[in-house]
This record gives structure tokens, sequence and C-alpha cells, in this order.
């Protein structure tokens, strides 16, 4: 138990996309941060503005390595997540997913804290189900291209329980489905961040397959809110939960979105699919809906104008060259 006013949080991963809004909005809340990052993918551009606020702390650290600090909860986020970044060092990114998991569950289990694991969809794998349900248990390849990180994430989601069940830890679990927003890198592979850039320069947007896959896109700042309501909900509620937007949209009606809220001259251009890629992706997000009253409240349109306006910025591109439309 904290003997401080302010609860102190670690967020490991929290110079990254998602950590990076989520140390905003627990600073926001009147905590001490304490955010853990090794920079392979996060930046520092990302939480700058935080570094004048006295509540808020910078470790470079790779959680493949023990740490030692005195915190009252843990977020941990560790670990790539677009496939450019987990697939170039695949070994790494498994280290990071289950080495990573010991060392925080560890570390949780000495100070007898909550500690939140951030899942993924992707342990459904391409899955036969439709849409996913929390009892779902994939389909998944375990040898592909893509297994590090889905196989990693998976071995994370079974130490965690493994600690619930073994040393009765408090455990969260949370499913993160695609997300979007401000702070994402301009090409780190993603189906958001690629269209945005490349509409942006006028260049091709590149679609692999014909399409008509599909994703749910999850604006940054309802998944942070799901975060925080899953870590501040009763002990027995452990997860997992999906965390995601239910509306399905095809790649190519992305596309198409992308262009016109940009003005852009781009064509598209279709490629072949990549191994492994799942055809259709949508949480069932009843459980979520029940247990923390949640659900996301922003539209795609409104959060893809809002993270145009932030590349645009990053890219350096004049906005007057560019017709945003908000209807």
């Amino acid at each position: 138990m904290s003997y401080y006013p302010r609860k102190r949080i670690l967020v490991t991963g929290g110079a990254g996309f998602l950590g990076s809004h989520l140390c905003e909005r627990l600073l926001k809340e009147g905590n001490e941060v304490i955010c853990v990052d090794n920079f392979y993918t996060g930046q520092k551009s990302n939480i700058a503005h935080l570094l004048q606020n006295p509540y808020f702390e910078i470790l470079r650290h790779d959680i493949c390595f023990p740490l030692y600090v005195e915190v009252d909860e843990i977020y941990n986020l560790a670990c790539p997540a677009s496939p450019v970044h987990y697939q170039f060092d695949p070994v790494q990114t498994t280290k990071t997913s289950v080495h990573g998991a010991i060392n925080m569950l560890g570390l949780a289990k000495r100070l007898k804290i909550k500690i939140l694991q951030a899942s993924t969809s992707e342990v459904y794998g391409d899955p036969l189900v439709h849409p996913q349900k929390e009892d779902y248990w994939g389909n998944v390849n375990p040898i592909g291209p893509r297994s590090c990180y889905d196989e990693g994430k998976r071995c994370a989601e079974t130490l965690f329980f493994d600690y619930h069940r073994q040393h009765r830890l408090r455990i969260k679990v949370a499913r993160i489905f695609n997300t979007y927003g401000p702070r994402m890198y301009p090409d780190d592979g993603r189906v958001v961040s690629n269209f945005i850039t490349q509409a942006l320069r006028n260049e091709d947007i590149t679609i692999y397959g014909d399409g008509s896959q599909t994703r749910c896109f999850c604006y940054v700042d309802d998944m942070i809110d799901g975060l925080v309501r899953l870590m501040n909900s009763p002990d027995s509620f452990t997860g997992p939960v999906n965390l995601g937007n239910p509306v399905e949209t095809t790649i190519l009606e992305l596309a198409c979105m992308i262009i016109e809220l940009t003005g852009s001259r781009s064509r598209i251009e279709f490629l072949p699919m990549p191994e492994d890629d799942p055809r259709r992706r949508r949480p069932d997000i009843t459980l979520a809906r029940e247990r923390l009253a949640w659900e996301p409240g922003t539209d795609l349109r409104t959060g893809l104008l809002k993270t145009i306006e932030y590349f645009s910025n990053v890219l350096g591109i004049d906005n007057r060259n560019i017709t945003l439309q908000s209807s």
C-alpha cells in the first residue's frame, strides 16, 4: 500500500504510441508516472511535452532484464506492435513479450500490486469465428512470419493467468484491436499510417489483396479510456476483455475515405496479400460494455481528421494544399 498521496504508476513502453497517450492521461488524473522504454520503437518526441511535469520520470530500460522500482500499479505495454518493427527482429520480439512479462509479473508479485497486460487481437490469428469473443481460442500459425508477435502475446497471457492462479496476483488482460491516432509512426507498416502518409504525399496507396478484408479502427483516446477503466475495475474481473471499435470497415473503404479527406491525387495499387494476414477482424465488446461501461465514442471520420492533421505536421506538408473535410 502506498504512503504517498499520489499513486505511482509504471508504464512500460511509455514512449510509444499508446504508452505516451496513457502517460498523459495518468498524469492528468493526478498520478505520478514512471515511463520505461528502451526506445527501440518509442520516441522521446512522444513524451517531450511531459518532461516539465515534476511527477513524470523516464527510465531507459529493456524489460527483458529485471527492473527494481517501487510503484503501485503496472501497465505493461512494451513490445513492438507494427509488422515492420516486430518482424525486423522476431527473436527479440518474442523475448520482449515472454521475458518482459516474466520480469514485470515478478515485480508485481514482489510489490503485491495490480498489473495490466496490453495483449492484442492477434491472439485470435486469422479467425474462423466472427465477430471474435473472448472465449474464442483463435486460429494462429505458430511458425509463420507473424508468429513472434502472435504467439509471444499468447504466451504472455498464459503467464499472466498462471501467476494469477499460482500466486494470487491481481491481473488485468486487455486484447487491443486496431488503434490509430496522433503519434503513430509515418512508415510503421500499419494500414492507417501507411494510407495517410501515401495520400499526403500523393503517392499510390498500396492495398494488399483486393481490399475486401476488414478491420475495425478505434481512436486512441477511446482505447486509453478502456485501459484505465479496466485497471480500475474490481479485482475479480481479470479479463481478457476485447477493447476495440466494433464498426467493421473494408480496407478499400478506408483508402477511399482517406483520399477524400486529404484531397489527395493518390491512386490505389493492389498488391499480393501477405502471408497469414487475417481476412476479417471485428471485436465483440459485449463484455467491455457490461463490466467496464465502455465503448468507443469517436467515429472513424472524426478520428481520421485528427490523425491526418497530425501527420501533415509531422511530414511538414503545407495544410493549405490539403482539403481536410469535416463532413
